[in-house]
């Protein structure tokens, strides 16, 4: 099955370049600058908005592009959530910024397999990021989110291997009942409605860095109140209905088959993409052994573990100061990479004039 995503753009369209700049939605300063239905390669329907670059100095370096952040909600999130719309907004002063509800979340299509199949909707993020100019791009994953962005991090990589890009890729992603889908060329529509088709294949659903933020480190952990509560509203048809109408939640009614990769067997396979592991000491989910067996598991080079006191889950619980230091590791990322990739044009170009 391809990994590529599908994406259709409803509202406005990327034909007029959005790598840069600073203007707010005319809508108002909290509402995204647009909105995009995306569609993931199994064939769901995705929500998608973006959020311009509004940071400081939009003619610094790297203003012309300073990257993407794409960030993945924990469960029972969605792009419109106020903790994410707030997050979103902190984040913009580091990038443009992309948010999406996952399958069974919000305006989403299909039904939430709780981290399994979510990366092909994070997959089909990234690839909105780079059709939009973006050429360095973060993933950002919060609680069920995290758990995505580890294991997109292994299964999408920059060369083109990883553990999901090949025969795993047609054997393990073929779960819960859903059939591959051959994505047609994607098509945008800009300000005056005309139609461009744009050459998918120039669009890669890799990220550049990885942050997993409150993230489980293993699956079925129940040694928390919160995460028992969470295994019986999604695993008894009762706590599914309590999810659909109390949490606005469509959960899958099919267990894991085979188990998806863990984040701490996924977390190796990420290097040398850098990988930033942030949780706090009082997250009343996931104790502390799991943001450290993560980064324990990945390569010490290229990890850094953040334990935040006072912290507690994920993005409803995040204040701006952890969102802003999370934002300026971002961007430091992607100048570093900037510079890079600038530096390799130099001496491509010097020895090509030698």
């Amino acid at each position: 099955m391809s990994d590529e995503a599908r994406c259709e753009f409803a509202r406005s369209g990327a034909a007029d370049g959005t790598a840069g700049g600073r203007s707010r939605s005319p809508g108002g300063e909290g509402r995204p600058d647009r909105r995009a239905t995306l569609r993931a390669t199994d064939g769901v329907r995705i929500e998608a908005a973006y959020d311009r670059y509004a940071g400081p100095d939009p003619t610094g370096p790297g203003a012309d592009d300073p990257g993407a952040i794409v960030l993945a909600h924990g469960f029972s999130g969605a792009a419109d959530r106020p903790a994410l719309r707030r997050a979103a907004q902190v984040f913009a002063q580091y990038g443009a910024v992309i948010t999406f509800s996952f399958r069974g979340h919000g305006g989403s299509g299909g039904h939430s397999t709780v981290g399994d199949r979510e990366v092909l909707d994070l997959a089909a993020a990234v690839r909105w990021a780079r059709s939009l100019g973006h050429a360095h791009v973060t993933t950002v994953g919060f609680s069920m989110g995290g758990s995505v962005v580890v294991r997109h991090g292994a299964l999408y990589r920059p060369d083109g291997r990883g553990t999901g890009d090949a025969e795993h890729t047609a054997a393990h992603e073929r779960r819960t009942g859903a059939q591959p889908h051959t994505a047609p060329p994607l098509h945008t529509a800009d300000q005056t409605g005309q139609t461009h088709r744009t050459d998918r294949t120039a669009h890669s659903a890799h990220a550049d860095a990885v942050v997993a933020v409150s993230a489980p480190a293993r699956w079925y952990y129940r040694g928390t109140a919160p995460m028992r509560r969470l295994h019986w509203v999604i695993q008894r048809p009762v706590g599914r209905i309590v999810s659909r109408f109390g949490l606005r939640t469509r959960v899958h009614h099919r267990d894991w088959d085979p188990v998806p990769l863990s984040p701490v067997a996924a977390a190796p396979v990420l290097s040398p993409t850098p990988f930033l592991v942030v949780h706090g000491d009082q997250d009343p989910y996931f104790p502390l052994d799991h943001p450290r067996s993560l980064a324990a598991a990945a390569d010490p080079d290229r990890t850094e573990l953040w334990i935040v006191p006072g912290f507690g889950h994920a993005e409803n619980a995040a204040a701006p100061p952890l969102l802003r230091r999370i934002g300026a590791w971002t961007r430091a990322r992607s100048a570093t990479a900037t510079a890079a990739a600038a530096a390799a044009r130099h001496d491509g170009a010097r020895t090509t004039d030698g």
